[in-house]
C-alpha cells in the first residue's frame, strides 16, 4: 500500500480506537522529509465522502505529522460529518493529495479543472479552494463558482487566482484496518 496513505490510514484508525493519532516509527521514515500542505480526504465503500480537512501550506515540521493531523481531523472534526466510528474503519476509502506551493496567475485561462487545484481569495482574507480532478467540474467557470461559495464570495467580488498541483495517493482496496 502507498505509505501516505498507510500514514492517514494509520492515524485514522488509531485516532477512532484510542483518541490518539499514534503513528509507528517504520511509517515515519516511509516518505520524503519534507513539507507540504496536505488533505486527506475519507470516502464510504459506496464513494461517498466521509471527511475532508486539508492545509494550503504546511503547518507541521514534517509531512507526517501534517499527513497524521489531517486524517485525524478529517475523520472527526469535519463539520459536514459525524466522527467517524469503529464499525465504519473497515469500509473506508482514503486520499492524500500533496499540494504544490500554490502560484498566482493572471486569468482563468491559465486554469485547467483536471490539471490545477483553485484558490480564490478576497482582499479581505475570504477564500476558497477546490482540489483539481473531481467528478462533476469540468469546467473552469464551475470551479471557480464552487471556490467562491465555498470562500462565501459574491459572483460580482474582486477576486485573486491561485493554482497549485497535486502529487495524489490513494488507497486500492476498501478495508483499512
Amino acid at each position: 500500500m502507498d505509505p501516505y496513505v498507510q500514514i492517514a490510514q494509520s492515524a485514522i484508525v488509531s485516532y477512532v480506537q484510542t483518541g490518539r493519532a499514534d503513528i509507528s516509527e517504520h511509517l515515519r521514515n516511509s516518505i520524503p522529509d519534507r513539507r507540504a500542505g496536505v488533505f486527506v480526504s475519507i470516502h464510504s465503500a459506496n464513494g461517498e465522502l466521509r471527511g475532508c480537512i486539508g492545509t494550503i501550506l504546511p503547518s507541521r515540521e514534517t509531512m507526517v505529522e501534517e499527513i497524521a493531523q489531517n486524517a485525524q481531523w478529517a475523520c472527526s472534526r469535519d463539520r459536514r460529518f459525524r466522527p467517524v466510528i469503529a464499525d465504519e474503519l473497515d469500509d473506508l476509502n482514503i486520499k492524500v493529495d500533496v499540494l504544490s506551493e500554490p502560484e498566482p496567475i493572471d486569468s482563468s485561462d491559465q486554469l485547467d479543472p483536471d490539471k490545477y487545484g483553485l484558490i480564490v481569495s478576497t482582499c479581505d482574507g475570504r477564500r476558497g479552494l477546490l482540489l483539481p480532478s473531481l467528478d462533476g467540474v469540468d469546467t473552469i467557470e464551475t470551479q471557480i463558482d464552487i471556490c467562491r461559495k465555498k470562500g462565501n464570495i459574491r459572483p460580482n467580488e474582486p477576486v485573486s487566482l491561485q493554482r497549485f498541483t497535486v502529487d495524489r495517493h490513494y488507497s486500492s482496496s476498501t478495508t483499512i484496518s
